[in-house]
């Protein structure tokens, strides 16, 4: 299970760098395994990409439920949140997920459903709390999470990291009721986002 884990962690980091056709050599030595132990657990990309998907979006919710359940407030478990989902890499499952990638398989939904549901619990607590402006979707909120999150790979720009958590916290501060201005257009929500990327 530790190897499975590392694998998954490599990936990711490697899906990030240099999408998704990272040379599967580079995961293995990445991850510190041999060849033979990553075709064992994973026998194709496909199957890799797959499992990274649900590796990640399993633990971005399990994020937002520990942070709703241990922070003071709704506002500081947002912010604990977003920033350990940018953590976690939520931005690198954007390409995979454009690329073939199975997208009503159930695994996947089941993992969404849960997602979502653990993500909207969040942000709904804050906005009855008075401590989130109440013109913002779930969508809003994972877009935003995602373009912050994520380098364009194969571009150099990896520096952009240091300034991942800056820029999601001006982001999150923009967040805070009241309101300072007034949004144009409407809040984007999950049923926006399925049909424009799922």
């Amino acid at each position: 299970m530790r190897n499975r884990e590392r694998i998954l962690t490599a990936a990711r980091e490697m899906f990030v760098e240099f999408g998704c056709n990272a040379p599967f050599d580079e995961v293995a030595r990445r991850a510190g395994v041999g060849n033979a132990t990553l075709y064992r657990h994973f026998p194709d990309r496909p199957a890799l990409i797959h499992q990274v998907v649900l590796f990640v979006m399993a633990r971005v919710t399990a994020s937002a439920e520990a942070s709703l359940a241990e922070e003071p407030d709704a506002f500081a478990a947002l912010c604990r949140f977003t920033h350990a989902a940018a953590d976690e890499r939520i931005g690198a499952l954007c390409p995979m997920l454009a690329e073939g990638f199975d997208r009503d398989h159930p695994e996947l939904l089941d993992a969404r459903a849960s997602l979502e549901a653990a993500v909207e619990t969040l942000l709904t607590a804050g906005q009855e709390a008075g401590l989130i402006r109440t013109d913002i979707g779930v969508g809003d909120l994972m877009v935003a999470l995602s373009q912050l999150s994520r380098p364009l790979p194969g571009t150099g720009c990896l520096d952009t990291d240091r300034f991942t958590h800056r820029h999601i916290q001006l982001f999150l501060d923009g967040l805070r009721a009241p309101a300072h201005s007034v949004l144009p257009g409407s809040a984007a929500t999950l049923e926006d986002l399925r049909r424009k990327t799922m």
